[in-house]
């Protein structure tokens, strides 16, 4: 019988566990990074040193015998107790009450999918999220990060860049004549119901987007003073995926629908708003422990957004 070390059996355990979550010697080694013959080799003495089988190997693959299973099953709790331990270290000192504010927008688009994370990561940390205008005053708010798409300066605040942001038309493809992209904007778009965000920035009239839009592009002489009009950018895009007109969308909020093939870029090309994503937060916030690591999760979220 081969003799293993405490320390040796252990990670052998370790391996075994992966293995048996596999249930293949090769996606094992994949994760592992080693070859299959050194995950059979450690299990073969693993089985040796213990002094029962832990695998069926047949043809048709492996198979837990009873004693493996009953080790599997061990070793997984281990590990999930192991997990939350590690967890619990990471986010230490991150706890209590926080107060999170963001634009509308941006907190139902881009961020809300992603708080099930930053739930995972620091599970003390009791969220208080509102939602408010950009033209909302952050001076007197109180709150310990707050995001808005910046058109300006903070007085009495710090702020950390996140993404810039750009602006393109969009719509559901049944709207399109015969599914095809719009050739002749002075005789297609007249003909094309529209839809507009009354707060595309702070003191914008209701059609400012779409004037800018096309002023941007090199046609400012369209009248798209008409056509519906909301008061938030999400009720704009859930509009044009319905099927109700064209609407102007922010690139960091449309990525999925784009992908989905539920929205379709009718003409145009996305086009500099010279406005970005920005976290505020007043001077010495980020020295407390919750402050700085919600700030870093947002800027690691944004960054792999730019990616």
């Amino acid at each position: 019988m081969s003799r293993i070390r405490p320390t040796q059996l252990h990670a052998a355990v370790q391996v075994f566990a992966c293995a048996a979550r596999h249930m293949s010697f090769t996606r094992c080694a994949e994760e592992l990074h080693v070859t299959p013959g050194a995950i059979s080799q450690q299990m073969r003495q693993l089985e040796e040193r213990l002094g029962f089988r832990l695998f069926q190997r047949d043809g048709r693959g492996l198979a837990l015998t009873a004693e493996g299973q009953r080790l599997a099953q061990v070793a997984n709790e281990v590990h999930g107790r192991l997990d939350d331990a590690l967890r619990e270290l990471r986010s230490d000192g991150v706890a209590g009450a926080f107060r999170l504010r963001s634009v509308p927008s941006f907190l139902s688009r881009w961020l809300m999918p992603r708080l099930p994370d930053l739930q995972a990561r620091f599970p003390n940390l009791r969220l208080r999220i509102e939602s408010e205008d950009s033209s909302t005053s952050l001076g007197t708010a109180e709150f310990d990060l707050a995001i808005d798409l910046n058109d300006g300066s903070y007085p009495g605040l710090l702020a950390t860049p996140l993404m810039d942001e750009s602006i393109f038309p969009v719509c559901a493809p049944s709207l399109l004549p015969g599914g095809a992209p719009l050739t002749d904007l002075a005789l297609q778009l007249p003909q094309l119901p529209l839809l507009h965000d009354m707060t595309a920035w702070r003191g914008s009239s209701d059609y400012a987007e779409w004037e800018y839009y096309l002023a941007a592009i090199g046609a400012p002489s369209l009248n798209v003073r008409r056509g519906h009009v909301f008061n938030r950018n999400h009720l704009v895009i859930r509009a044009a995926i319905s099927g109700m007109g064209i609407a102007i969308a922010r690139r960091t909020l449309i990525t999925d629908e784009l992908k989905r093939g539920i929205l379709v870029v009718p003409f145009g090309t996305a086009v500099p708003v010279k406005k970005r994503y920005v976290l505020l937060y007043r001077e010495g916030a980020l020295q407390q422990p919750a402050a700085r690591a919600v700030h870093d999760w947002i800027v690691a979220q944004a960054a792999e957004t730019e990616q």
